[in-house]
């Protein structure tokens, strides 16, 4: 049961970001963006434990998501502001706290926008905010 609530916590905290409608880059969704090619973030939202990192290398994408390494690939077109990452995987250690991690890999696999400020990498499905991250150091 109380991995239960927790997963359901960690679902709240991650998809959070998408009822917080009025955010002025929504109306960006879909745009021109700038190119994220080789940036690093660190999602914003807190969470417990190891918080979760997207690297962008090129076509490829990798980083922590809360308790594993996951790698991929993404397509990316600035022109359109498209994001769409395949072959997602992990390796497999077991953590106390998975949930963290699946709502993670889950809302990245679902992303098909992103949206840049000099700052902020925001991913959304559709319209939809899926997940917003700040830029690493």
């Amino acid at each position: 049961m109380k991995n239960y609530i927790l997963g359901l916590l960690g679902a709240a905290t991650i998809v959070s970001c998408g009822s917080m409608g009025g955010s002025s880059a929504s109306s960006k969704v879909g745009k021109t963006q700038a190119s994220i090619a080789n940036t690093k973030w660190v999602l914003a939202d807190k969470v417990k434990g190891t918080v979760p990192t997207l690297n962008i290398e090129g076509e490829k994408i990798n980083g922590n998501g809360g308790c594993n390494r996951f790698f991929g690939t993404v397509a990316m077109d600035a022109q359109s502001g498209t994001f769409t990452p395949s072959g997602v995987g992990s390796t497999k250690m077991a953590c106390e706290n998975m949930s963290v991690e699946n709502n993670y890999l889950g809302a990245l696999q679902k992303v098909n926008k992103y949206v840049v400020t000099d700052s902020s990498l925001e991913l959304y499905q559709g319209s939809l905010l899926l997940l917003k991250f700040n830029k690493a150091d």
